[in-house]
């Protein structure tokens, strides 16, 4: 119930701000971002992304997805890489630890207000690649566990 607003315009734990729209009575949206994508390659499934964060959602997905199609990560790669996330209430950017110290200045003459984080999302995420599903759990969740089907046309009744 936390990415409801119990009263309007005021902001959050995080910074953001609601609005009457996010109120906590029926027929109202949460704050929240959901955002589960299928990424889909020559018509069929390629990438299965989804994380929980709250503002951060959209970010986190984006950013894996990138790293995967753009960066050519396997998909573990992809879910472990350092994130980045920016609201735009606070004025800040999050980062999380292994960005370099390049990278970081370079953000900072920018003009950015850098903002360190130790987390930013927890991705859980598929890859389908020649009738295999690879699967990467975020380590930055406590406990999280990925298993993967070595050869999906064994599976009854499967079909996509």
């Amino acid at each position: 119930m936390k990415n409801f607003a119990l009263r309007s315009h005021l902001n959050d734990v995080r910074g953001m701000q609601s609005n009457v729209a996010n109120r906590l009575e029926p027929g109202k949206r949460m704050t929240s971002s959901m955002t589960p994508t299928i990424v889909f390659r020559h018509g069929e499934p390629y990438l299965v992304v989804g994380t929980p964060g709250g503002s951060t959602i959209i970010n986190t997905v984006l950013q894996v997805i990138l790293n995967v199609i753009d960066h050519d990560m396997n998909i573990a790669e992809a879910v472990q890489a350092p994130r980045i996330h920016q609201n735009w209430y606070p004025d800040e950017l999050e980062v999380e630890p292994g960005l370099s110290i390049d990278t970081l200045r370079l953000l900072g003459s920018l003009g950015h207000e850098i903002e360190f984080s130790d987390t930013i999302g927890s991705a859980q995420c598929i890859r389908i690649a020649d009738g295999v599903f690879e699967g990467a759990a975020d380590p930055r969740r406590p406990d999280a566990r990925a298993a993967g089907v070595r050869n999906v046309g064994t599976l009854p009744g499967y079909r996509w």
